[in-house]
């Protein structure tokens, strides 16, 4: 537990990205107990200045010898820079705090959703590195774990509706040149992505695997029995890109071993802490991509039994997947770190 230190030296790596920006604004939003913030990037953004709290920071060079002194470092920096430079951190006294895929599925290494899983935080000690899961993973995990707690989950069938943000910066500005590009008679001009994604759906995210499923699918599968530590929960899923800026949205049908009914699931999930229970339809109140950015909650809505089976659930999950789904998870991650273990 908690030997007294009360406030910590934390590095972010990857910090003029997309996430590591929003991890710096989470940091900033939460007021983490910081002693020393310490910026790191590849060498072409050496000497640019990010703002925390009002003041100017110096992003410095993401090297092996950069960790020196501190004892959380948040990446964000791609698996292959967390995979070379993760391990110098821990060897450094950093407990390293992951949002790439790169350490995932290592067995030594524990997958974190603090709401679903924070007894696994512990296991970091093996090899000084906690890793954050898929975004699409971690809002599914969100709004299923207190159903799994309370009736046992059999079976999760999940589509998803992912956001042009999870593919960074450049299919931003894709996205919107094609629809400038529309709205103006042009030819739609694509590169990051292998169709049009203006007004069209892509049920391509990743790539394909022998199974016929794409690595993003999969992800959900083994993250979740990972996450869960159930493998004989059956999990199948479709992911899909779609012309959203911000926030993905998940249909989500599950089959559990005892019978719930909505109104049950409504009430477990009105007290889940990370869930925004936002059910209304008959006024048309249910989570939107739009209402989400920004949030830290996880909005879950449309809760209605599945009337082809006899344990059937099916629900609409929507949440930032900047922030839920990467930025806020590794920085909770990072307090448990700090009030539980440092």
């Amino acid at each position: 537990m908690n030997q007294g230190k009360n406030k910590y030296n934390v590095a972010v790596a990857g910090a003029t990205g997309a996430v590591g920006g929003a991890m710096l604004e989470v940091l900033e939003r939460c007021d983490f107990p910081l002693n020393e913030l310490r910026l790191l990037a590849s060498a072409r953004s050496v000497g640019k200045k990010l703002k925390f709290k009002g003041q100017d920071i110096e992003v410095q060079e993401l090297t092996m010898d950069a960790f020196s002194g501190i004892d959380i470092a948040l990446f964000s920096a791609g698996a292959a820079r967390s995979l070379q430079f993760g391990p110098a951190a821990a060897a450094a006294g950093a407990v390293v705090v992951d949002n790439s895929s790169g350490f995932r599925m290592d067995p030594d290494i524990p997958l974190v959703v603090p709401e679903v899983n924070p007894h696994a935080i512990a296991q970091y000690k093996k090899r000084g590195i906690i890793a954050n899961p898929n975004c699409s993973t971690i809002q599914m995990l969100v709004a299923l774990k207190p159903i799994h707690d309370a009736a046992g989950i059999k079976r999760i069938v999940v589509s998803t509706y992912q956001a042009v943000s999870g593919s960074g910066a450049k299919a931003i500005e894709e996205l919107k040149g094609q629809v400038m590009d529309y709205a103006a008679g042009k030819k739609m001009e694509n590169s990051v992505y292998p169709h049009q994604i203006a007004f069209n759906c892509l049920p391509h995210i990743d790539s394909f695997l022998d199974n016929g499923y794409t690595k993003e699918e999969m992800k959900m599968v083994n993250e979740t029995h990972k996450i869960f530590e159930d493998s004989s929960i059956g999990v199948t899923a479709t992911t899909v890109r779609v012309p959203v800026f911000y926030g993905h949205s998940e249909s989500i049908n599950i089959e559990t071993k005892n019978k719930l009914s909505a109104e049950d699931v409504k009430e477990l999930l009105r007290h889940a802490t990370g869930v925004k229970l936002v059910d209304d339809p008959h006024n048309n109140k249910y989570p939107l991509a739009i209402d989400c950015a920004g949030q830290f909650e996880t909005l879950v809505g449309r809760i209605r039994e599945d009337e082809s089976i006899d344990n059937g659930i099916n629900m609409w999950v929507v949440s930032d997947n900047i922030l839920k789904g990467a930025a806020l998870n590794a920085v909770q991650i990072a307090e448990v770190v700090g009030r539980d273990y440092l």
